[in-house]
Formats: structure tokens, sequence, C-alpha cells
């Protein structure tokens, strides 16, 4: 049977429909990421960008390969979202200073001990209260997401993407990044563990996570990010003792 069987898009689809039937693929996208930003990006801005992005999937794919367009289109419209924002310098000129003194000061511990600081390290090597890390996290996510800076190393914007990739069944280590990471979030604070529990298992926005626990959505964005770096701070710990 042909792979084509049951595809309402496979032999001559409809391009308009196709872009139609996945704005609310896009419209989750942007959701998801619209709250890693700040303020003053507009969400409509990024529905735009995205829009952009699949207008260019539904004109490139090709039924015949067997790939969903869903799964086709999901990296096309976060690319070209990233690619707009990275296009912008929305970061004030003191919290951008910020941000690289938190990167210098994370190089910096990570020479001495080899192993990554943890956010309460870099808050007591820097004489900062946690809170006011996990804002500067924040702002060199932003960073990393828009416009992305030199000074800013890419292994301080590598411990705060998603420990996924975009298609993780692409991914050949998929089952043992799984349970890295399974264990790594195990690690995480009470906290952290029902942000990232309600991000990513039940797909929570981050508002409605404010709403269960009570809090600002920025804090909730805040937890987020640290939990973040947390996490991908334990996969390289891990990763790193597996390999010895």
């Amino acid at each position: 049977m042909s792979d084509l069987a049951g595809n309402p898009y496979a032999a001559s689809f409809d391009r308009e429909k196709l872009i139609l039937d996945h704005v609310p693929l896009l419209k989750h996208l942007v959701g998801r990421m619209a709250f890693d930003l700040p303020g003053s990006i507009e969400r409509d801005d990024l529905f735009g960008y995205g829009m952009l992005g699949l207008i260019q999937a539904a004109d490139s794919w090709e039924p015949g390969r067997g790939l969903k367009f869903s799964t086709y289109a999901f990296p096309k419209i976060r690319g070209a979202i990233l690619d707009e924002l990275r296009r912008a310098d929305f970061l004030p000129r003191g919290r951008r200073e910020k941000v690289r003194e938190l990167d210098r000061a994370a190089a910096e511990l990570e020479q001495r001990s080899g192993v990554a600081p943890s956010p309460e390290e870099l808050a007591a090597h820097l004489g900062l209260s946690l809170d006011e890390v996990d804002e500067i996290l924040l702002s060199a996510k932003s960073a990393g997401h828009a416009s992305l800076d030199e000074d800013v190393s890419e292994t301080l914007l590598g411990r705060l993407n998603d420990p996924r990739s975009d298609d993780p069944h692409e991914t050949i280590e998929f089952e043992e990044l799984k349970a890295l990471l399974v264990d790594a979030i195990k690690a995480l604070s009470e906290q952290e563990r029902t942000v990232v529990t309600l991000y990513y298992a039940q797909e929570l926005l981050l508002r409605e996570i404010a709403e269960v626990l009570g809090v600002t959505e920025s804090r909730v964005s805040q937890i987020h990010t640290r939990a973040l770096y947390r996490l991908n701070r334990e996969l390289t710990l891990r990763a790193g003792a597996q390999r010895r």
C-alpha cells in the first residue's frame, strides 16, 4: 500500500487549506515562545513571522516523501520566528551588560572546577540573590532567541535551550537522552519539576502554569529558564559520567 494512503493532502494538495488547517499549530508554537521574550515583542508580530514560515513550509513540502506536514512545518515556523527575532536588538544596555557579567562568571567558575556552576554558585560569586540571577538568566535566554551577542558565549546560551531537538525522533541518541533527562528532572527542586512537568508533559502555557502556582507569569518564566539551565547542566554532567 502506498505511504500516501489516508493523507488528505497527498495527491494534488490544496495549499490554502493546508495553511489554514495548521494555523492552530502556529498559534500553539507562538504561545509557547511568547513568554520567553520581553513584553516589547508583540505576540501578533510572532504570529506574522511564523506565518511566513508556515507558508514557506506549504510551498516546499513534498507529500510523496511520507513526512507529515505538521512535522515538516514545525521547524520551519520556529526558524522563521527566530530569524526575525535575531534581527532585533531589544535588550537595554544595562541588562545586556549584566548578561555579559553572568557569562564571564559562569566561564570563570567552570574553568576553575571543570563543572558548570549552579545558579546558587553564580549568585554567591556575583553577590546577587537567586532571584536576581533568575532575571539575568531570562535576559540571556531572550538574547539567545533574538540578537545573539558575540560577547555571550555559546556555552551559557546552550544551557538555556530546551534539552530536546525540534524533531527528537530523528535523533539517534534520543532514548539515551530521554533516560538522562528523567534523572536530571528528578534532581530539580519541587517547584522547578512542577513547571517543567506542566510545560512539557501537560503542554500548558506559562500563564496557565502561573494560575496553578499562584504566581506571576514572569516568575514562572524565570523558574522555567532556571530549570532549563539546571537540566542542561545535569545532562552534561551525567553524559560525561557515562562516557568515563
